[in-house]
């Protein structure tokens, strides 16, 4: 099954011009309409968009079709980049724990509350919470590029700034685990 999902809603030709040469597209067609649109599920694990003749409120992956008509190899292009759009987009926020992470921005968020952190910072979050233990070792060589055989403190120092930092914005003293097999978040 493809996980790019065309959604047509209230528009019956498009629908069915499309449905025809279905075959030669990389995305399912779903047509639907005002009644059954509430109906409908969108699974967020499926890179989805809805084209519509306007705007539909509170739907962000909606694409307005109003300069008409288009060639097809430009309207299918304009789809296909909108799809790769979503796609960045979605891939951009990590959820850890009851935090958001957002890697374009570099920005961690709880509720109201946002924090910026650096990409060291940002790389480190990501790489404890893909290995969920790591030793400072590990870090070492794969955040910083160190030698893992180098004594230095810098991995510790950066932890603990970051959890002084989680601290001060979100009141969370244990972000970052310190345990005997390594560092992991919660």
């Amino acid at each position: 099954m493809n996980s790019r999902i065309l959604i047509i809603y209230e528009y019956q030709i498009l629908y069915q011009i499309l449905n025809e040469i279905s075959e030669n597209l990389n995305f399912e067609i779903i047509q639907t309409n005002n009644n059954d649109f509430k109906e409908l599920k969108h699974d967020p694990n499926k890179n989805y968009l809805i084209i519509s003749k306007k705007k539909i409120e509170g739907i962000k992956n909606n694409l307005i079709l109003e300069n008409i008509p288009i060639k097809f190899e430009k309207f299918v292009e304009i789809i296909n980049i909108k799809f790769l759009k979503n796609k960045f987009l979605d891939q951009s926020h990590i959820k850890i724990g009851d935090y958001n992470l957002d890697l374009n921005s570099r920005k961690i968020s709880h509720g109201n509350k946002i924090l910026n952190l650096t990409e060291r910072e940002t790389n480190l979050i990501i790489f404890i919470k893909d290995k969920k233990h790591v030793s400072v070792k590990e870090l070492q060589k794969t955040v910083w590029d160190y030698s893992p055989d180098l004594d230095t403190h810098t991995v510790e120092t950066h932890i603990y700034r970051l959890r002084k930092k989680m601290k001060e914005t979100f009141g969370n003293e244990s972000f970052i685990l310190n345990t005997s097999n390594g560092y992991s978040i919660d």
